[in-house]
């Protein structure tokens, strides 16, 4: 596939700045799953939710994480969690829509309602 995108001659070989502020956990995973996959989006909700409980997910979850809506998305799963080593991601599995995240250590009560399946990845 052709990226006609790119810039094409003598600027296209000119490096870019690297230099960047710090981020916060939500703009990272934002950043990491923007360039992981672009069939994935995050909720404003969700994102709100990593940045509080400082949760980072990089790029192989990230992967883990798209295969398993695929999975899920096979069996006709609408609403599922995804669980991720100790985090628990819940999806909004048509849409591809990361709506909230959690880590399970943590948390007290492991109860998840309206949800149609659990898929460990």
């Amino acid at each position: 596939m052709i990226d006609r995108t790119a810039p094409i001659g003598p600027e296209s070989a000119r490096p870019t700045p690297t230099s960047r502020a710090p981020q916060t956990p939500a703009a990272q995973f934002g950043d990491l799953l923007q360039r992981a996959s672009t069939r994935l989006s995050l909720s404003n909700h969700a994102a709100k939710r990593i940045e509080r409980r400082d949760l980072a997910l990089d790029a192989p979850k990230l992967q883990r994480l798209d295969a398993a809506i695929d999975r899920a998305a096979s069996k006709g799963a609408r609403s599922t969690v995804v669980m991720l080593d100790n985090l628990a991601v819940i999806v909004d599995v048509p849409g591809r829509t990361v709506v909230t995240a959690l880590d399970t250590t943590t948390r007290k009560e492991n109860v998840f309602t309206n949800i149609d399946s659990v898929v460990i990845a």
